[in-house]
């Protein structure tokens, strides 16, 4: 880790949850009614999505909105310009579980505990904020999650910083049929729902901000695709079951407008480890046009015939017909 920036450390910030909001975040990202350990909080199996982590350091411990931009712009990275936040989008995000969640916080001190990876200078199209984030029990020292992530600052290149490093590609594999597919169709509504998190990013909810940046207006959250399209592999090859994940990222590629259909397809590269766990690739697109997740890539313990669904497309069911970019 060396370069401008490479290993500043953020200051570590306190998280809380309550299992509304796991309920809230199953429900905004297409959890469906025969998955009720995700949506029913009395139920004996009750548990955290397992990608909700990725969420907690937009959330912090609000229980109301917050100003997006005020947060963001809170604390500059030590020895690189000064980025604009509100001309960000997400690059990448990867998320390793180490530990399940607890469905509620209360009781225990989470914080997260953030430092950047390295920041690069791509020139005229922007910068590129790399950074690491864990979940961690303060008390005890117990790491639950831990997330590594790129930032996008569009237009914010030139300053002479370093190009970066060459990104590992996991790319479908080459004539091949998918083991299965999922599909979602999202709505006027989906960013609005999924924004209740914690995200409240006004590029997804008022067209302003869109309308600035080429987009014509809003458009979905990166991690609404990305947190979707984790669901979609969970429920396909998974089981629904939140033990069988242990790792999960993908690249986001173009933006999601409200009204799309996401379609996922996924391969199993085969090789399982001695804990079940195999590499699943995965691609999404948008029905009809571009891919917005690419380099999808998931460590899952697959288990054949999950809910009759393995080989097959799933049709994600919004919940009141709602449930994809920063």
């Amino acid at each position: 880790m060396s370069g401008p920036g490479a290993g500043f450390e953020f200051p570590t910030f306190p998280v809380t949850w309550l299992k509304r909001d796991l309920l809230l975040f199953a429900a905004s990202i297409g959890c469906t009614s025969d998955e009720l350990h995700f949506l029913y909080e009395l139920h004996p199996s009750f548990a955290a999505f397992p990608t909700y982590p990725i969420i907690l350091p937009f959330k912090h411990t609000d229980q109301e909105v917050v100003d997006f931009y005020a947060r963001s712009n809170s604390t500059p990275i030590a020895g690189v310009p000064k980025f604009d936040t509100r001309g960000a989008l997400d690059g990448e995000r990867r998320i390793t579980f180490l530990k399940p969640l607890p469905v509620s916080s209360e009781g225990r001190r989470f914080e997260i505990r953030s430092k950047v990876i390295g920041v690069y200078d791509k020139g005229k199209p922007g910068t590129v904020v790399e950074t690491e984030q864990t979940l961690v029990d303060a008390q005890s020292g117990e790491v639950y999650s831990r997330a590594v992530g790129s930032g996008f600052y569009v237009g914010q290149g030139g300053w002479g910083g370093p190009n970066g490093p060459k990104t590992v590609n996991y790319p479908p594999p080459q004539g091949k049929q998918p083991d299965a597919t999922y599909a979602f169709q999202t709505t006027p509504e989906t960013a609005l729902l999924y924004r209740l998190n914690g995200d409240y990013n006004p590029l997804h909810a008022t067209p302003e901000p869109g309308a600035k940046m080429g987009f014509g207006g809003p458009i979905i959250h990166g991690l609404f695709s990305w947190n979707c399209t984790a669901h979609g592999v969970l429920q396909c090859l998974g089981g629904s079951d939140p033990a069988n994940i242990k790792e999960f990222q993908a690249r986001f590629a173009s933006p999601v407008k409200p009204g799309d259909k996401l379609v996922t397809e996924m391969w199993k590269m085969g090789g399982a480890d001695k804990h079940g766990f195999e590499e699943v690739r995965f691609v999404t697109r948008v029905d009809g046009g571009k891919v917005c997740l690419s380099n999808g890539r998931a460590l899952v313990r697959c288990v054949d015939g999950a809910k009759g669904r393995l080989l097959g497309e799933v049709k994600g069911k919004a919940i009141g017909n709602v449930p994809a970019m920063l």
